[in-house]
């Protein structure tokens, strides 16, 4: 897909409303798609959660502990479009 994300707004209840590179546009429900974790844990904090931002060079949305999210994940979740998946060429030896 490789789609890039360029705007974030947090909306209510852990939910983020996002703009993509070619205009698609939609929110996502992050307690959905996350457990509050990890790199996630201090995320569970609301006030923490709203700092989302932009990272215009990953095309992702961020948080400033580090924390992100695959932009075609959340592509795919707005969209309903699968993610495919690109199988690895097997190199073998000479048959």
């Amino acid at each position: 897909m490789l789609k890039d994300i360029v705007e974030v707004e947090p909306t209510h209840d852990y939910r983020l409303q996002l703009r993509f590179d070619d205009g698609t546009r939609g929110e996502v429900d992050v307690a959905e798609m996350i457990q509050f974790e990890g790199v996630f844990a201090p995320l569970k904090d609301y006030a923490e959660f709203r700092k989302v931002c932009v990272d215009p060079e990953l095309g992702t949305i961020c948080w400033p502990n580090g924390a992100d999210l695959d932009p075609d994940v959340l592509y795919a979740r707005i969209t309903g479009e699968s993610i495919s998946v690109s199988q690895p060429i097997e190199s073998g030896g000479p048959s």
